[in-house]
């Protein structure tokens, strides 16, 4: 995926109910955009060792 331009960032909000001020159109795009090669990293990531979380597993003191 390519970085969403303000103008496709604004459509998507507004396709989702959600009415953006023109101001805010480039801010939302760029942390879109942030957050989108946030989870491409994640998916890189390999799990495959690493047991699931299971509320309660963790040390109360971490």
């Amino acid at each position: 995926m390519s970085d969403l331009s303000p103008t496709e960032a604004a459509s998507l909000a507004a396709r989702a109910g959600l009415t953006l001020p023109t101001e805010r159109h480039a801010d939302v795009a760029a942390t879109a955009g942030h957050i989108h090669s946030v989870i491409g990293v994640l998916r890189e990531l390999d799990f495959g060792d690493t047991a699931p979380y299971r509320r309660g597993d963790h040390d109360a003191a971490v």
